[in-house]
């Protein structure tokens, strides 16, 4: 049976020449970076060309820059040191955020440490930027505005740069979860503005366990691990030094040949997009996901015309990869919240969402594959409706 894979949103397939690099990294370089031997500072000395290269790649400071083991980790620090060091008392997010960071502020908020606004969303999944603009002129407290730069979900990007100027007109601090977008864009930090941000290498075709936080220069964040002080006092922790070469290695390859591959996946996920709309009648697409210049290139959220709790299951048992864009719980399948906040109960119960997100390994092969079985499968609930 082929095998059909279609949810790099959730992660990627390692390249062969990180794999390499790390390989050579593992067999020769095995010294504790915090050890001043020469095996220690062989380590250490990789760990310091990553950084270097990565800050460059995003025309940043390296000192800027702190290896975290992934995107979750990043998030969890900025936020809970903003609140627990910084003396942030209101944050500023959406119910469209990624779990990791809807759960570490509901913690904050559950213990009485902050107090909590979500913003609203517009029908379209963009989040209501005249309202945020109107929140961030109150000055009464210390805030923090948390909201990411691609949704994972439905893939609408939001104008980090702008929410960066508003910000800091404002004396407000912005935390954005850059984990969908860092080497699938070619990203100015700098430029952007924005305080603080996030990376995980397993999403640019890098090692699963690296990642890093970005803290712009003197925002005294404070670490979530305490231990023997690695990362600068950051993140306490022998530091996973294969894991930051192959997420530096993974950096330079999305880099380096990033125009062919944006031009490869736009082109994959448009015929996607008319694949379906042929095939499908009533198929639509979730927020801005059928937009190539307002959504995350690499990622389609597809609403399917029908309900269909099995859809996953019935596509794996074709072979196909994706994401339902929702979590079971208990045997029941339990809509997501960015599903709730953007459909009344009435409308999801009409309608399947569907998570496809596509590499540079995607081919229009593995389209055909799937629209072919999506097909089937609608064909079955015409009949069953008839």
């Amino acid at each position: 049976m082929q095998r059909v894979y279609l949810d790099n949103a959730a992660t990627t397939a390692i390249r062969p020449e990180v794999v390499d690099e790390m390989a050579n990294v593992m067999k020769n370089v095995f010294g504790n970076p915090s050890s001043t031997h020469v095996f220690g500072r062989e380590a250490k000395a990789l760990i310091e060309m990553a950084r270097k290269n990565i800050a460059q790649r995003l025309n940043i400071s390296p000192a800027e820059i702190y290896f975290t083991s992934c995107g979750t980790e990043s998030n969890n620090t900025i936020i809970r040191s903003c609140v627990n060091d910084l003396d942030v008392t209101r944050i500023i997010t959406s119910d469209m955020e990624h779990k990791c960071v809807q759960e570490s502020i509901k913690d904050l908020e559950y213990r009485g440490k902050v107090e909590v606004i979500r913003i609203n969303i517009q029908k379209n999944g963009d989040i209501d930027y005249a309202q945020l603009e109107e929140l961030v002129k109150d000055q009464s407290k210390k805030t923090l505005v948390s909201l990411m730069h691609a949704n994972n979900e439905i893939g609408n990007l939001t104008d980090i740069k702008r929410i960066s100027q508003l910000c800091q007109e404002n004396n407000t601090l912005f935390h954005t979860d850059t984990v969908q977008t860092v080497g699938h864009y070619d990203l100015d930090f700098q430029d952007l503005g924005m305080d603080f941000a996030s990376c995980s290498a397993h999403k640019i075709h890098g090692p699963k366990g690296a990642g890093f936080l970005y803290a712009k220069k003197a925002s005294h964040l404070k670490a979530l691990i305490a231990g023997g002080g690695q990362e600068r006092g950051m993140r306490s922790g022998t530091e996973n030094v294969y894991g930051i070469v192959g997420l530096s290695k993974a950096f330079d390859l999305a880099i380096d040949e990033l125009d062919a591959h944006v031009n490869h996946i736009k082109e994959i996920k448009q015929y996607t997009i008319d694949q379906l709309k042929a095939a499908i009648p009533g198929v639509s697409f979730n927020g801005l996901s059928d937009d190539l210049d307002k959504s995350l290139y690499a990622l389609l959220s597809i609403k399917l015309p029908f309900h269909d709790a099995l859809i996953g299951f019935e596509l794996e048992l074709a072979g196909i990869a994706v994401s339902q864009g929702s979590a079971c719980s208990s045997g029941a399948a339990k809509v997501s919240l960015v599903m709730q906040t953007l459909y009344t109960e009435e409308e999801i119960d009409q309608m399947t969402p569907l998570r496809v997100s596509f590499s540079y390994e995607t081919s229009k092969e593995d389209i055909d594959v799937l629209v072919g079985t999506l097909k089937k499968i609608s064909e079955k609930h015409q009949l069953q409706n008839a």
